[in-house]
């Protein structure tokens, strides 16, 4: 019984953990590109895409901003 209940509890909480990007701004979906898990990659750039179209030119700034650091951040990692 002990068992079933731990299963039951492990499955719910995988579910639970799961990000809801569409709850989030623009902004903070933004600021966390770089930072996601590997588990929710798909989801937050489904997300991310769909908002493309609809930013503001602030918006578009930042996010290539954002991008072009995450690219540096990672030829940085290589290069070690």
């Amino acid at each position: 019984m002990k068992k079933v209940v731990l299963i039951i509890f492990l499955l719910f909480s995988s579910l639970i953990a799961k990000e809801d990007y569409s709850e989030m701004s623009t902004q903070e979906l933004i600021e966390i590109i770089g930072y996601v898990k590997d588990e929710n990659k798909l989801s937050f750039l489904k997300e991310l895409n769909s908002r493309i179209p609809k930013m503001s030119e602030y918006e578009r700034t930042q996010y290539e901003k954002r991008l072009n650091e995450t690219l540096e951040e990672k030829q940085l990692e290589n290069e070690k």
